[in-house]
């Protein structure tokens, strides 16, 4: 079975920090830089899906990907002191980008549910039963 274009219909892979659709040149680079493989060549001649996912889930931090799920995931404000303006531009982004997502795709309904999942889990910390 050759790929299975589904995914593109979300654009969203399993990992909160990059796009499938707006990261492809990194992807294309970093699979070249890594691993070798040309995706111009591979994907036309029949990579299966699950190859392609194996792979990119595999992908280093050395390489393009990986430097830009780098800066877009950290949190540690010892880190973050020292960004560059760059990429605090492009964490800047992929934040803002990332909650424009949630906001479309999260009814209500979710949101309150995940809010009230927070709220015992605090209160279970706290030892206020919360159960």
């Amino acid at each position: 079975m050759l790929w299975n274009w589904s995914w593109e219909k979300t654009r969203e892979s399993s990992d909160p920090y990059y796009d499938l659709i707006d990261d492809f040149d990194l992807i294309i680079s970093s699979f070249q830089s890594q691993y070798g493989i040309r995706l111009s060549r591979e994907l036309p001649e029949g990579m299966k899906w699950e190859e392609f996912r194996d792979l990119l889930v595999g992908i280093a931090p050395d390489t393009a990907l990986g430097r830009i799920v780098s800066v877009r995931a950290e949190d540690r404000k010892e880190y973050l002191e020292n960004f560059t303006p760059e990429q605090h531009r492009i964490r800047n982004e992929w934040k803002s980008k990332h909650a424009e997502f949630i906001k479309n795709h999260t009814t209500k309904e979710q949101m309150d549910a995940q809010l009230d999942a927070m709220k015992m889990a605090f209160m279970r910390m706290a030892g206020l039963g919360g159960d």
